[in-house]
């Protein structure tokens, strides 16, 4: 069994949901992502999400794409956030996957990205303009590196590339919870409890909901039909706005501690 279904079961056994953050790398600097990083392992967050910019953003938001804009600016690489990796090898964080675009997987060599990966502490990979009826070989190649593939699934899927994409997860599935770009929202689509129940149906997988977190009011509204939640957009704001890195870790540790806090209340759809 991977980290990332330890900490899911674990959660489910205490009857609560999971709470992962997600983080570009590189912005506004190494440096402050590692703070930042340190700051989300002292709120005690469940998993981390960390971006790798990328000049042709898949489905990001204004705040997502801007923090790109400003890592690559900064001259943040795949090299240098794999060695901010390999720096916190020893500091106790919890499971960290990548959200990586498959064409800078593709461009570094995927069983080199994947064993380098895999070196520097990430526990799973999210690819998410990989369709699933082309992941074969990414997920071996994960899976002999010991990383899981997490596959998304969107409103649009249709039920047939919906079992498809399940097939070829593992470790939780990334429930996008409304057609279109990542973004603070201010209430999630009734829609998503509706598939969210469909898919309990369809898998024992965890189910994780992103895109439109924004924060913990929102939460409840998922009690006994998600696993997870992942919130983006308003942690890469509050670390934008920071005027230094420690101000950046504490602003992000001060709102996942608040997060954290709400998901502990809230059930999950699956009993361990």
């Amino acid at each position: 069994m991977s980290r990332i279904s330890d900490v899911f079961n674990q959660a489910a056994q205490h009857g609560r949901m999971t709470f992962m953050p997600f983080v570009t790398a590189g912005d506004p600097s190494s440096q402050t992502t590692a703070a930042v990083l340190k700051g989300l392992r002292d709120a005690d967050v469940d998993l981390i999400e960390l971006g790798f910019p990328y000049s042709d953003p898949i489905a990001d938001g204004p705040v997502i794409q801007a923090s790109y804009t400003r890592a690559l600016d900064n001259g943040v690489t795949v090299q240098s956030i794999f060695d901010t990796m390999a720096g916190l090898r020893d500091e106790g964080l919890p499971p960290v996957l990548a959200m990586v675009s498959f064409a800078i997987v593709f461009r570094f060599g995927t069983d080199a990205f994947a064993a380098k990966a895999a070196e520097v502490g990430f526990s799973g990979l999210i690819i998410p303009d990989l369709p699933a009826d082309e992941a074969g070989e990414m997920s071996a190649t994960a899976t002999k590196h010991g990383l899981d593939l997490v596959q998304l699934i969107a409103p649009t899927t249709t039920s047939d590339r919906t079992q498809q994409i399940l097939d070829a997860s593992s470790g939780f599935v990334y429930c996008v919870s409304v057609a279109g770009t990542t973004g603070v929202r201010k209430e999630l689509p009734a829609a998503l409890i509706e598939q969210l129940m469909q898919l309990r149906l369809m898998t024992d997988l965890p189910l994780a909901v992103g895109f439109g977190i924004s924060g913990p009011d929102q939460v409840s509204s998922l009690e006994g039909v998600a696993d997870g939640v992942i919130v983006g957009s308003a942690i890469v704001r509050l670390a934008a706005e920071a005027t230094s890195l420690e101000a950046a870790a504490d602003a992000v540790r001060t709102f996942a501690v608040e997060m954290r806090a709400a998901v502990n209340g809230v059930r999950p759809s699956r009993k361990i």
